[in-house]
């Protein structure tokens, strides 16, 4: 058996995640990191924090994969003084290299939005729209009809829980039968979910003059699709798991030593958000 090094996780990676597949205006692949290293442990986390490299490092990973990219905009200094330049600092003197999938792992099959699927309850998805040649988002139907709560509910389940927890707009008792979803931060594609009959759409980061302007226009439409707010963090971080479960895999079929190969899930949670107070009782629908 081959023992593993770096530019055959990488190798792997960019045919799973192909940097090609990624926006244009993303930025993923390697960061950090000598092709030539060995790994024998690897971390997977959705941000590139401190906090997560730093628990990389104390895990004695060799590469950390992460699902958010640390330089996406420019850059013009890795000085310590800011938290960019510190991350950069600690991952080159710990000799953990890093590695991005962003947009190239969110349109991918299976990838960070057929992971939210299944957590939604779909088997069965298409994509939402298409932007620059590329699938975003998944549709779908449920197998059977449920109601707003019992959907928001059981997907609170089913995600790894946060601070924010869960943002619900519509009537509890709507019903729900088809559902559109986005990992991350989702607002720009309201009109899509919409266009795609969507009666729920899962997403994040929902801004209060988009969604409350989707949810007036909603009521020609019999009032869907319904929001859900499920937190950007917990809606990009189901992928992790299966993604290495993947990586593994595939090099046992390449021929290389897995037996020794270490993988590991962040458990801190990114979510930006340390607690809620005064959360106010339901007051029905807003629109």
């Amino acid at each position: 058996m081959t023992s593993i090094r770096l530019r055959d996780v990488l190798a792997v990676l960019e045919e799973t995640f192909p940097g090609d597949s990624a926006q244009s205006w993303d930025r993923v692949g390697l960061v950090t990191g000598d092709p030539e290293q060995p790994v024998r442990r690897i971390h997977a986390a959705v941000d590139p924090t401190l906090a997560v490299i730093e628990e990389a490092r104390a895990a004695g990973a060799d590469l950390l994969i992460t699902h958010h990219p640390l330089l996406l905009r420019g850059v013009h200094s890795v000085a310590t003084t800011s938290a960019k330049g510190a991350a950069v600092t600690s991952l080159v003197v710990g000799d953990v290299a890093l590695y991005v999938a962003h947009t190239n792992a969110d349109v991918a099959e299976p990838g960070v939005n057929t992971a939210l699927a299944a957590a939604c309850g779909l088997a069965a998805t298409e994509p939402l729209t298409i932007e620059e040649g590329r699938p975003m988002g998944r549709v779908g139907d449920l197998d059977a009809p449920v109601s707003l709560a019992d959907f928001a509910t059981r997907l609170a389940q089913a995600l790894p829980s946060a601070p924010a927890g869960i943002r619900v707009s519509g009537p509890a008792d709507g019903t729900v039968r088809r559902v559109a979803l986005l990992g991350g931060a989702g607002d720009g594609l309201i009109d899509a979910a919409a266009a795609a009959g969507a009666d729920v759409y899962v997403t994040s980061d929902l801004r209060h003059h988009p969604a409350l302007e989707a949810r007036e226009d909603a009521t020609g439409r019999g009032g869907t699709p319904f929001l859900v707010d499920a937190g950007h963090w917990a809606t990009e971080s189901l992928w992790l798991e299966e993604m290495l479960e993947r990586l593994r895999g595939s090099l046992a079929a390449s021929g290389y030593d897995v037996v020794g190969l270490e993988t590991h899930v962040s458990t801190i949670c990114t979510d930006p958000w340390s607690f809620t107070v005064g959360a106010a009782p339901d007051r029905g629908d807003p629109q």
